[in-house]
């Protein structure tokens, strides 16, 4: 890139100065942001319509909490969304972007009881209906704040139908499909071993547990074996849970227990005789190799007793004793002096117990992965449970083979195999949960009179309040206490938002939606939940055209899924609220505006790669937009002076004209439709982070800092007036495309230039203008070539002159030699530009030996340039001086080996230390072999 210092001033008149006041000399993104905002959607430009003849493209946002704030994650995940959003709408789709909240059951539970605390009151003083009314209330006055904050952001969604989870529609959509999997089989009650908050008492799914290691300890426990003078030794990390043990396991190929398989045990504390068992779960090299068997509070146990119990010819039934109770006390299972404990002090009384029966082998330390409730940081506990399931192997097969099949496309596409093996090892999907903010379960019971039919017991599943109970004509009748799992409603989001189970035009017209923009950690709980749930209703709502939906391409919820980066520290760390790492959005809007925070996240995010942020890294989405604003003002104001001058007409064209076109002119044009070309097939390809470098690379590069350069020796030379018109107009037509190109990432300051460089009608808008189209007739792979080399040659000059210290103001003379003279005569061909970006007055052609005496030389592409020093610099001056900086550096390069060279030193020294010298050792190392190629040229 060039520098600024070889950039000639630009000299204004004050007539000048007057008309571009409006035009201030940095661009200002707050006045943009709240000027061009409300424009757009005040014209309904996000609105997409169901009846249009256009081909759609809909995306669904990952519905954020209602609880939620803007955080860098969302940033990143909405401008992705809406990078696609934007460039399909130029592109001439009709594109429809689908926002809404979802209702965070257990979030926001919680932030109403929080809120009822300071009241000095529970839910349960309020009674469910009027808890609920208390939760309503907080949504309508809070729950629109990430929504407010998206704006900010610059999204492009059609507000106007914005949903929530619970809304009307949507609470129907649910109801529906839990009535059809119960009518089909696929939706039960059951027993099974969910993980259980104790806090907020209600089931949580294995999303909302987060785990971390701890220190605790390892218990080894001797239980006496019946009959027998030996024990079998088990090691846990919670002791206490051995009193709800219904088995010891072994390994079935362990030879060391087989005499034991089949015996009893005696379970200490609780005198019970449990068996002896084999499973293949058991790891012979963890603490003894044999390990206890507590169905009803560890989820590997669970399926240790499934499997045992549903064995042909088990010799022991294996019972599932569930030892805790709702709030984590021992209840009534446990001998009675447990009774009654929380689990952590009947942790503590059973190895004190069990120490002093002597049966306590060992303790050890043991770090252990402990899970939490993700929103009050409780201790999950294993429990066993009455829960509503849905039975998920017979919808997982089809939503599996369109993943394998490339029907859906995973970007990145490593993702799949993660896919596959959560899809071929799925397990039933708990989805009750014992919460009063949710969608509560359709299901109802009769309580009617002792008189009751035997068939009453079942439960009565209705979208509906039935009105007496089937079986027996009662009207006494109660409605399951549970609610659904948050993600029961979000896995129908692709489908709920557009109206189904009502056929309806938006349904017909806009799903299968195009492309979903998720984070990789909710591939499982909502991305292939969204597959099976597409793919067993959708089949039953017609197309766009009325014609039957056949194939999976019609029925599968989305086309593509693209899985984010995640946004992390400098230090690599998840960004999060305890760490004190994470920046609020709203201040880094505030400081550098919403166009420079979208570029810069999403050019720091490769596919597939975690992001490495901090808040000055902005500065390059700063200065990005500060360049392509002083580009604007530069040719707006050379054709303001073109217009005063009457080389103009009034009315700003843009145009790009084939007329009065120089090497440069071919040369960017030929660089536009590449980059044109590149730009959609980077975009078509998810390829989201290369495509910002692309257009970085034209829009700061090839236009700002080359072409714009290369038509200042035009508009200030003796060109006639009429081809310098030509000339700013045609800047400006390709400066326009640009802005076109960019629109997508950086919505506010290519909005605000589009209607600064051309006179608009007032409901024009460059976000629906047409997105620039490659014209292959355009590109010049011979005259880029060209332009390439001599760009080097140039750079070549300038570095040379700035390391000899070289003064910017003095004209230089350059001799060259290479072995295809083609190259020399581009060169010369191109003098004009030399003259204007390196001050180089003359070019002169040498054969081989001919090199001018005291010259300095640059190997550019084949060949050489030569640079005459005479008159220049002194030389002897010059050498001296560098003669000096080689001394120092050599001297600090040594001293610097020296130190790292010793061994104690670097092994006693700070990492961080150490890692600073040998930085520094390497920018001595560069900077004497920078000196001696200078001294040589001398």
């Amino acid at each position: 890139m060039l520098h600024t210092f070889f950039n000639r001033t630009i000299v204004t008149h004050n007539r000048l100065n007057s008309q571009l006041e409006d035009f201030p000399k940095a661009y200002v993104p707050k006045e943009a942001e709240e000027r061009w905002y409300p424009f757009w959607e005040s014209r309904r430009f996000f609105h997409a319509d169901s009846a249009s003849s256009k081909k759609p493209y809909t995306v669904v946002i990952p519905p954020p909490n209602v609880t939620g704030i803007l955080t860098m994650g969302h940033v990143l995940n909405n401008t992705i969304q809406d990078v696609f959003v934007r460039w399909k709408r130029m592109s001439g789709y009709e594109t429809l972007w689908m926002p809404g909240t979802d209702h965070a059951g257990i979030a926001t539970q919680n932030v109403v009881e929080k809120s009822l605390l300071k009241e000095n009151k529970t839910r349960h003083d309020l009674g469910r209906e009027e808890f609920l009314k208390r939760v309503w209330q907080w949504k309508d006055q809070y729950g629109g704040t990430i929504i407010r904050q998206l704006r900010k952001l610059g999204t492009s969604c059609d507000w106007e139908r914005e949903r929530f989870t619970m809304d009307e529609g949507l609470s129907e959509a649910v109801q529906e499909i839990f009535v059809r999997l119960y009518n089909d089989g696929l939706i039960y009650r059951g027993k099974y071993i969910i993980n259980w908050c104790p806090k907020d008492h209600t089931a949580l799914s294995d999303d909302e547990v987060e785990y971390s290691d701890q220190q605790t300890n390892l218990w080894h426990i001797r239980y006496p074996i019946k009959d027998l003078n030996e024990y079998a030794i088990v090691a846990t990390t919670r002791p206490e849970t051995m009193l709800g043990d219904t088995a010891v396991a072994v390994h079935p190929a362990d030879e060391r227990y087989k005499h034991l398989v089949g015996r009893m045990c005696i379970l200490p504390l609780a005198n019970r005789e449990i068996p002896i068992i084999t499973d293949e779960f058991v790891d012979p090299s963890f603490g003894s190799g044999m390990v206890k068997v507590t169905p009803a509070h560890d989820p590997n146990d669970y399926w240790v007793g499934q499997r045992h119990n549903a064995g042909i010819g088990a010799r022991h039934h294996m019972p599932f004793i569930n030892i805790l109770d709702e709030s984590a006390r021992l209840n009534d299972q446990v001998p009675e002096k447990y009774r009654g404990l929380d689990y952590l002090e009947g942790r503590k009384l059973v190895v004190k117990d069990l120490e002093e029966a002597g049966l306590l082998e060992k303790v050890e330390p043991h770090m252990n992965a402990l899970g939490r409730c993700y929103r009050c940081n409780t201790v999950i506990q294993p429990w066993l449970s009455d829960q509503w399931f849905v039975k998920m192997k017979p919808l997982a097969e089809r939503a599996l083979n369109v993943v394998l099949d490339g029907t859906i496309r995973f970007h990145p596409e490593r993702w799949v195999k993660t896919y596959e093996h959560w899809m071929t090892t799925i397990r039933d999907w708990c989805i009750s949960r014992q919460l009063w903010w949710g969608h509560r379960i359709p299901v109802w019971y009769c309580e009617g009179d002792v008189e009751c039919k035997l068939e009453c017991r079942q439960p009565i599943v209705s979208k509906t309040r039935p009105e007496a109970c089937p079986h027996c004509g009662s009207k006494n009748l109660r409605q399951d206490e549970d609610v659904l799992d948050t993600w029961f409603s979000a896995w129908l989001w692709p489908f709920s938002t557009l109206g189904w189970p009502k056929d309806n035009p938006d349904l017909r017209h806009f799903y299968p939606t195009s492309t979903l923009v998720t984070g990789p950690d909710i591939i499982f709980f909502w991305v292939a939940r969204m597959i099976m749930a597409g793919m067993w209703v959708m089949k039953d709502i017609p197309k766009f055209d009325g014609s039957p939906r056949t194939k999976a391409a019609d029925i599968i919820p989305f086309s593509d899924v693209y899985f984010t980066s995640i946004i992390r520290d400098m230090k690599g760390r998840k960004m999060s609220k305890s760490l004190g790492n994470s920046p609020d959005p709203l201040d880094v809007i505030a400081e550098y505006g919403a166009d420079a925070l979208r570029f810069t996240v999403v050019y720091l995010a490769p596919l597939g790669q975690d992001v490495l942020y901090s808040n000055d890294k902005c500065e390059l989405g700063r200065n990005f937009a500060n360049k392509i604003w002083n580009a604007g003002r530069y040719l707006l104001m050379n054709r303001e002076q073109l217009r005063e001058n009457g080389s103009a007409g009034t009315a700003a064209r843009a145009a790009i004209s084939d007329l009065h076109l120089d090497l440069a002119d071919r040369w960017i044009l030929s660089r536009l439709h590449s980059t044109i070309g590149e730009l959609n097939a980077r975009l078509g390809a998810f390829e989201i982070q290369q495509a910002t470098k692309v257009l970085y690379e034209f829009i700061w590069n090839d236009f700002c800092d080359w072409y714009v350069e290369m038509t200042k020796g035009r508009l200030y030379g003796d060109e006639p007036a009429e081809v310098k018109s030509i000339l700013v107009e045609r800047a400006l037509g390709i400066f326009e495309h640009a802005l076109r190109l960019l629109h997508p990432f950086m919505p506010f300051v290519t909005e605000e230039l589009w209607h600064r460089i051309a006179e608009r009608d007032e409901n024009a808008s460059i976000m629906i203008s047409p997105f620039p189209q490659a014209d292959r007739a355009r590109i010049d792979v011979g005259t880029e070539q060209e332009m390439t080399f001599g760009q080097d040659a140039i750079l070549s000059i300038r570095n040379v002159r700035g390391e000899l210290g070289i003064a910017p103001s003095k004209e230089i003379g350059i001799c060259v030699e290479f072995a295809d003279e083609h190259r020399e005569d581009i060169l010369i061909n191109y003098r004009t530009y030399f003259q204007r970006l390196a001050r180089v007055t003359s070019i002169e052609k040498v054969r081989r030996g001919g090199k001018p005496k005291a010259s300095a030389s640059a190997q550019v592409a084949g060949g050489e340039i030569f640079i005459p020093l005479e008159g220049l610099i002194d030389l002897d001056v010059e050498r001296e001086r560098i003669a000096k900086e080689l001394s120092h550096a050599r001297g600090m390069f040594e001293s610097i080996s020296k130190k790292l060279g010793n061994e104690s030193f670097v092994s006693r020294a700070p990492e961080e230390v150490v890692r600073k010298e040998r930085e520094k050792l390497e920018h001595f190392k560069s900077t004497m072999e920078k000196l001696e190629h200078n001294l040589a040229k001398l």
